[in-house]
Parts: structure tokens; sequence; C-alpha cells
């Protein structure tokens, strides 16, 4: 293995903070990947990691070299990237992250299609909803959904956010069919929440067609991090829900669900769906994949249309 390979291997063993994630990555066992550090350390002359059974940390030798490393393979990556801009095909090696729902929905398709389509391309999928730091861990593109923190990064937009707020038939036969904000946050609500995402409250217009919104804190006893279990408690009828309208598998009717307050105006709290990369990583590969997904949603998105009407709805 050449001594750039195993830089990028001291590297990520670094980045994961585990030999055995580090390893999992690039498919290997970690005896192999112990001995590819232990033979960079004989080439260099120094020791760069202090191993312990459960742990390691940096040498001061290891710290100085991880960052000369970093920048060796970011260059090395960098001509690589130019050299494939010039091929008449993407071809390559593109890490993307993804929260869970969505990359399974909307961005395994994709992939499915492209590498038919380009089988000279590499992809590695991270589903993650906790959000990655996408330069440190060497993503080449994220796909995020809410509000944007990342001024670093390069950013397209793919999709504006369609909220609705939805329950099951069942639940309105029991509960009855809320007419006003004030009487809805009074019902049992399914809460969506991961990390420092929380789908706890609604931004609503105080009346019917209001420009005047007033925000509404929803309660429920039953708060989960995924959004298919989200989804399959409210067709069992465990409570109503805000979602975006990506967060819908098939239209509506086939889920056996209802929208709510249709009447009022809600608010999207300045949230959308981004395709994020870094500026290093503006790649003919990376512009396909992302003009790829943009294809396969559709502007506006297809999902809106698994709500009949919605387009006239929360105005």
């Amino acid at each position: 293995m050449s001594i750039t390979n195993q830089l990028m291997l001291f590297i990520d063993v670094v980045q994961q903070g585990s030999f055995a994630k580090a390893a999992a990555i690039h498919d290997m066992d970690n005896s192999s990947l112990s001995k590819q550090i232990k033979k960079l350390e004989a080439t260099l002359g120094v020791q760069l990691l202090n191993r312990s059974t459960r742990s390691f940390s940096l040498t001061s030798a290891g710290e100085e070299i991880l960052v000369q490393a970093h920048t060796v393979v970011d260059t090395l990556n960098d001509i690589k990237s130019t050299a494939d801009s010039y091929q008449s095909q993407p071809k390559g090696m593109l890490r993307i992250t993804s929260g869970m729902f969505f990359g399974q929905q909307y961005i395994q398709p994709v992939i499915n299609q492209f590498m038919r389509q380009y089988p000279h391309v590499k992809i590695t999928l991270m589903l993650d909803d906790k959000r990655s730091d996408i330069i440190g861990d060497h993503f080449d593109l994220a796909f995020r959904i809410g509000k944007l923190n990342d001024s670093n990064l390069m950013v397209k937009k793919i999709a504006n956010a369609h909220f609705a707020l939805i329950a099951s038939h069942d639940f309105i036969a029991h509960y009855g069919l809320p007419t006003t904000p004030e009487e809805l946050i009074a019902l049992p609500a399914i809460i969506y929440g991961n990390g420092d995402v929380s789908l706890d409250q609604i931004k609503v217009s105080e009346q019917p067609h209001s420009e005047l919104m007033k925000t509404f804190k929803i309660k429920g006893s039953y708060k989960v991090s995924d959004v298919r279990a989200m989804m399959g408690a409210v067709q069992a009828g465990l409570g109503y829900a805000i979602i975006d309208l990506f967060n819908l598998e098939k239209p509506m009717e086939e889920m056996g669900l209802v929208t709510l307050l249709t009447d009022y105006k809600l608010s999207t709290m300045d949230t959308g769906i981004y395709a994020l990369y870094p500026h290093r990583k503006q790649t003919p590969l990376v512009s396909e994949f992302i003009k790829t997904v943009q294809e396969y949603i559709g502007t506006p998105a297809f999902w809106v249309d698994h709500v009949p009407n919605y387009k006239k709805m929360y105005k």
C-alpha cells in the first residue's frame, strides 16, 4: 500500500475515533488497518498514535503530521477531480450523507439510476439523522432539510418546504375535527425530534387567511426520532402531526390521512431541502448527481401531488 493510502487511513482513524469504524469504511479488518498504520510509522520514523487497549491518542508528531496529511490528501483529491472533469462521462468516488428517511426514500432510487448510467462511478452513502461535519468527515455532498447554518459550503436548494397538519380518520372520529389552532393544540400530537431538531411548535395565522401569524406549542405523549415511526403513529390515530410533504410515501388517501386547518396560513419557518458541498468539490460528478436528484424529485416536488389541491391550502 502506498504512503498516500496509509495517510488516508491515518486520517480516517483519527476522524472516526476508532480503528474499527475506520476499517469498516475501507472494508478492511482491524488487524490489517493497524498493520498499515504501523508501517506508516516505520516509514516516517516516528510514532503517530499512543495506543491503549480501548483507545488511542495522537502524539505530538502525530498532531503535526495529521495537518500535513490533510493537505496532501486534499491536494491529490483536487488533482483527481480536475482530471475527472475532463472525462466524457462522470467517474470517480462520491461520498454522500443524508438523513435516514430522505436518503432511503429519495436518494437511493437516484443512486440506483445513476450507477447504472455511469458504471465507473463509486458511491458511499452514509445515512444519519444527526448532521455530519461535511468538510471534516470528507463528504463530497450532503442533503439537508430545515434551516442552514454552514456558511463555508456551497448550497443548492432542490425543493421548497411544503408543510401540512395531518391526522388519521380514526383520530378525527375519536376527537372530532378541530377548527381553530387553539382546538388543535389541545389534542395529542406526535412530535418528531432528533438531535437539535424538534418539531414541537406550529406557526399559523391567527385567523383563516390572515397575515398575522402566531406560534403555538404543541403537546404530545409520543416523541420519536424516525419519520416512518412518526407516520405510523399518526396512521394509528395516536395523534396529529406537522410534516413536510416529503414524509408521505404515497397519496394521503392511501395512507388513511386527512389535512387539518387548511384555511389557516401555515409557516414553513424558512426551511427547505438543500444539497450542500465544499467549495473545493465543485466537480462535474457532484453537479451531475445533484441534477439527477432534482430531475427525480421534480419542480415542484412530486410529493406535493400526494395531497389533492394542496396548492390552494394554507394560504
